[in-house]
């Protein structure tokens, strides 16, 4: 071993030691940054469904509003008159302009399929009308809405609607 060291020595005389003045800046982390854009770009994607021109046919018997996407079961509006699905996501529009309440819509709608939520209620409540009548024809246009019905009472009845959101 003592051999080895005086092998080392005599193999390494008269070598200068590098002199180290550069420094490196720790790279900084921009997954949150990234994040963040993401985000904002998937709840911009989620608005372009949303057109204040469009008129969809909706079924409006008796002031009930429901609607069921092409292909889909017809019992899946019977189930949410009933109250068979529990929405987990609960959104309140209560006070808000058209506008906020498209952003709200968009990011219910991303929320819902970033945690697996397939039914959730909005809560339009009675005022003008404005978002109560609004809400439904914007619903409808988005391909991951699979079904929605005026509320049971026990889930907001008139003022709230239910939504089955493909996830």
């Amino acid at each position: 071993m003592q051999d080895e060291f005086e092998l080392f020595r005599a193999e390494t005389k008269g070598i200068k030691p590098i002199k180290q003045d550069t420094f490196v800046a720790p790279r900084q982390k921009s997954g949150q940054k990234k994040s963040h854009l993401r985000d904002i770009r998937e709840k911009e994607d989620t608005l372009f469904y949303f057109s204040d021109e469009y008129e969809p046919l909706l079924n409006e018997n008796d002031g009930v509003v429901k609607y069921l996407r092409e292909g889909e079961d017809s019992h899946l509006l019977k189930q949410l008159r009933r109250g068979d699905f529990s929405p987990e996501l609960f959104l309140d529009l209560h006070g808000l302009t058209r506008e906020q309440a498209k952003m709200e819509l968009a990011a219910l709608l991303l929320a819902c399929e970033n945690e697996r939520v397939d039914c959730a209620s909005i809560m339009t409540g009675y005022g003008t009308f404005t978002l109560k009548k609004q809400i439904p024809r914007w619903l409808v246009q988005h391909p991951k809405v699979r079904a929605l019905h005026q509320a049971p009472r026990e889930w907001g009845g008139e003022a709230a609607i239910l939504i089955l959101v493909d996830i």
